[in-house]
């Protein structure tokens, strides 16, 4: 693989021009903590001109963008939220045509940040996880994650590769049996029925209280559908759960008590596909499901993206359970470089 040599950090410090953050709340958070340690100054904070209310935000005053382009000749700006919607993912790719954009990668968990010397330091597993990867489109878009996630230039994010294609074209969904970890409000399973209306069964799993019920409300149309409120976890018991009502609500050391459950434990019927968006839990999960992917060797959707280490710890820990499996790696829709997943088969 050909790796940027320079990160996003350095090319943030070292830049002779003005860094303005777009955004506030828990991303941002982050991304002025990691300037303080990495001695990167933030000029300004802005927000869209629509959204300026007087806000202030670590002491500093909310601008417009309007604001900042009468106040800076030219600038670098740093997203700090995450978005999918078209519209404002649009707006970002505007803004990069006049200054420059540059989006640092922060991990919704754990601990440690994608850079130059985090590549370095585990090179030989990027490169296994590399090896696993089945065509050139996977391949290409993989490299260009890992570049995006050093350098942090949002046009290797695209091209974005349609969920859709996944399910027809990848995973060529028919009749299947699917196991839904993480299921937020049903989303996923809506699109799993939608994409293959043949569906036998889906079962569901969603700690969050408010999120389950959303799931049991938008799917009560839809047949043969299992939903329990539950995280999945390497064991049965009971964990902690810091409830967000979110997609970034997550299992931690601390938040409301909740059941938990291991896929082995609650699975005893062939399924034919495992899906897994669990806010970094992943390989939590997948040693909870080891005896059933070994057992009936389901087709697999894994996100990617909660931790730095999932882009190359997860493929190698699925591979070890059983060595057939093989991967396609894409990237939807998304900034930062959220919604990066594996897809596994049997090969």
């Amino acid at each position: 693989m050909n790796i940027y040599e320079t990160d996003v950090w350095e090319k943030l410090k070292n830049s002779d021009k003005p860094v303005v953050l777009y955004g506030m709340g828990n991303g941002a958070d982050k991304i002025l903590e990691r300037f303080a340690q990495k001695g990167i100054r933030c000029a300004d904070i802005f927000a869209s001109d629509a959204f300026v209310r007087g806000q202030s935000f670590h002491d500093m005053r909310v601008k417009s963008y309007s604001e900042i382009e009468r106040t800076y000749d030219d600038f670098i700006i740093v997203p700090a939220f995450a978005t999918q919607r078209a519209e404002v993912l649009a707006h970002i790719f505007r803004l990069a045509q006049s200054h420059t954009v540059l989006a640092p990668d922060v991990p919704v968990a754990g601990i440690d940040y994608f850079s130059r010397a985090y590549y370095a330091l585990h090179e030989k597993e990027f490169e296994s996880a590399f090896s696993l990867l089945i065509d050139d489109a996977s391949k290409a878009c993989y490299e260009r994650i890992i570049n995006y996630k050093i350098g942090g230039d949002i046009a290797l994010l695209k091209p974005f590769f349609k969920k859709e294609k996944v399910y027809s074209d990848l995973l060529q969904l028919q009749g299947e049996t699917i196991v839904d970890l993480g299921a937020y409000d049903g989303d996923t399973v809506r699109e799993f029925a939608a994409a293959d209306p043949a569906y036998k069964k889906i079962i569901a799993l969603e700690p969050d209280t408010k999120n389950f019920h959303k799931l049991q409300k938008k799917c009560a149309h839809l047949r043969n559908i299992e939903a329990h409120h539950a995280g999945a976890w390497d064991t049965e018991g009971i964990g902690c759960f810091e409830a967000e009502a979110s997609r970034n609500s997550s299992i931690g050391v601390r938040g409301t008590a909740v059941s938990l459950t291991s896929v082995d434990a609650l699975i005893h019927e062939p399924i034919t596909l495992l899906k897994m968006d669990i806010e970094g839990s992943e390989s939590k999960a997948v040693a909870g499901a080891a005896e059933t992917i070994r057992r009936y060797r389901p087709k697999l959707y894994i996100c990617a993206y909660h931790r730095s280490e999932d882009l190359f710890a997860l493929p190698l820990q699925i591979h070890a359970l059983c060595p057939d499996y093989r991967f396609y790696f894409c990237h939807h829709a998304y900034i930062p470089a959220w919604e990066s997943n594996f897809y596994g088969i049997i090969k």
